[in-house]
């Protein structure tokens, strides 16, 4: 087992937040788990956040362009640079983070402050999962490849902004939220307002499920001095969310109406769109495991609208 300076033995503790009988706790070697946990590999759902702008952009452009599905071989890359890209961007914020999360329980058992993985190991593994990054990215054409360099600036700043400012859910959503770019660019070589709208959708739901993620470590952040929007509604949480999922909604309907997307695509907006409303319905800012698991909801909803948009695209063009 991987030792940190000064602590001695550390001891194989998963965290709190990652699923029961995940596939890291069950069946990696024991020297993986820390550096597997630090990738988040044990808790897929960022990837999966990270992921599903892309194919949501990468079936917004098949419908614009008339082709009769999203591009499989971008569908895969894209998941491959999520699942990369996320691991790095968690080891990142892991490594700037380390000193505050000794101080938050759901946060303290993560491997750097349980000692775990060290400070320069960890910094070795992020660059490592670049690496896997940027061959992905160096697969698509030029414009593609130099939008996704742009979004490395948000990716950078995104964990000092829980210092500085009380809406740290606006910057990871500005990061989080590039993949609404990165399908039209791949497909067309350029960018249209259809895909800024997009974009703006992507960000405004990442605030939202965000802001409901934020919710389990409200009050220890209180103590430690680490800004949310969950801190900022506080008790309005609920209506907060709300606000912003009904924007996320009109972003996309006006994305759709460039794209030209048909019946279908906008049933799966619908669709969409009552998972959201389920989900601020049941928002309890006292509730910690009803937060997480809403939050955790919010792969399906992804899901449920990227099927309404591939299926539109399949329909036009059949």
């Amino acid at each position: 087992m991987t030792q940190g300076a000064g602590s001695g033995a550390a001891r194989d503790v998963p965290v709190p937040d990652a699923p029961a009988g995940n596939i890291v706790d069950r069946l990696a070697p024991a020297a993986w788990r820390p550096f597997l946990r630090l990738a988040r590999i044990d808790r897929p759902i960022g990837w999966w956040l990270l992921l599903l702008p892309c194919w949501w952009s990468a079936a917004l452009a098949a419908i614009a362009a008339g082709a009769p599905w999203p591009n499989p071989a971008h569908l895969v890359l894209f998941l491959i640079g999520a699942i990369a890209m996320r691991g790095a961007g968690s080891t990142y914020n892991d490594l700037v983070d380390r000193d505050l999360d000794a101080q938050v329980e759901r946060t303290r058992n993560r491997p750097i402050p349980a000692g775990q993985v060290t400070p320069r190991q960890a910094a070795v593994f992020v660059v490592a999962q670049c690496l896997v990054g940027l061959a992905v990215l160096l697969s698509f054409n030029p414009f593609a490849i130099a939008t996704g360099f742009a979004s490395m600036i948000f990716v950078a700043i995104y964990p000092f902004m829980k210092r500085i400012t009380s809406w740290p859910q606006a910057v990871l959503g500005l990061a989080f939220a590039w993949g609404a770019l990165m399908g039209w660019a791949a497909l067309f070589g350029s960018l249209a307002w259809p895909a800024f709208a997009l974009y703006a959708a992507a960000i405004l739901w990442t605030m939202g499920y965000d802001t409901i993620y934020a919710i389990q470590d409200a009050r220890d952040d209180a103590v430690v001095g680490i800004r949310s929007t969950a801190r900022l509604f506080g008790a309005r949480a609920r209506d907060a969310v709300g606000l912003l999922y009904l924007a996320t909604l009109v972003a996309l309907a006006l994305a759709l109406r460039g794209a030209g997307a048909g019946v279908i695509a906008h049933l799966g907006l619908m669709a969409f769109g009552t998972h959201l409303l389920w989900q601020v319905r049941r928002i309890d800012p006292n509730d910690k495991n009803g937060a997480l698991r809403l939050f955790r909801s919010n792969r399906d909803a992804g899901l449920i609208l990227f099927v309404g948009l591939a299926l539109d695209a399949i329909a036009r063009a059949a």
